[in-house]
């Protein structure tokens, strides 16, 4: 089985003092706390502003040897510029994690595309040909890309089609395109209020063990609010023995 790594999306969030984070923790050590925890994060706020480089240096002195960044790419791509400027725009972004990109530290990336965005293959090709190096994920929020013309792209180009789970997409699919496959976990549909209930967890423990068997995963939780994010990825590590 390949190697399964459960973690959040983010680690700033005030709703997780006293659940991950002691009382009279800084904010400053939050990243610190949160990599004693779990060995892999889903970095969000690069999706809403670019970081500084010192900020991303940060990130790689505060953990530790193995721990593995997955990074959301911008909203400016992905919503703004639909995938349209990937030359200077990605050039911009890449320039800002390079103290991460240029480390072990450095996981896949993710591409969040908007629900309003539709199947468009011209602007699908132009991207997946213009990735940098590395791993690369495509979360896909409109039913019209979940083709299997969308699928064989993402596997010429060996990129992950990412799995996102939440009631309101019951028709993603869990299909493996690349060598490793990215899970979130948006909403739980059997707990209270997004929380992922018992029984949902086990599910998914077995899901991913199936996914595990082909694809490295890379599987992160999104529920944030009340500390359901840090429970639920805990409770997912017990499931699967970690």
């Amino acid at each position: 089985m390949k190697p399964i790594r459960i973690g959040c999306s983010g680690w700033n969030y005030a709703d997780w003092r006293e659940v991950l984070y002691p009382k009279g923790c800084p904010q400053r050590r939050w990243l610190q706390r949160y990599a004693e925890a779990f060995d892999t994060v889903e970095v969000n706020n690069t999706f809403y502003r670019l970081p500084s480089r010192a900020a991303v240096r940060g990130w790689v002195e505060q953990t530790p040897p193995g721990f593995t960044f997955a990074v959301k790419s911008s909203r400016y791509l992905t919503h703004m510029k639909r995938l349209t400027d990937m030359d200077r725009g990605v050039e911009r972004l890449l320039e800002r994690l390079e103290p991460l990109t240029g480390s072990p530290k450095m996981g896949p990336m993710l591409w969040q595309l908007p629900g309003n965005f539709k199947r468009d293959d011209e602007r699908l090709a132009h991207a997946l040909d213009r990735l940098p190096p590395g791993g690369h994920a495509f979360e896909f929020r409109h039913e019209s890309w979940f083709c299997d013309e969308v699928l064989e792209a993402l596997r010429s180009h060996d990129v992950a089609l990412a799995i996102g789970d939440h009631p309101e997409r019951p028709w993603q699919t869990h299909e493996l395109t690349a060598g490793f496959t990215l899970v979130r976990f948006h909403y739980g549909k059997r707990g209270r209020r997004g929380n992922y209930g018992p029984s949902e967890l086990d599910d998914w423990a077995g899901e991913l063990k199936r996914l595990a068997r082909r694809a490295e995963v890379f599987a992160y939780f999104n529920n944030d609010w009340e500390g359901f994010a840090v429970r639920n990825a805990l409770g997912m590590r017990a499931r699967l023995g970690g």
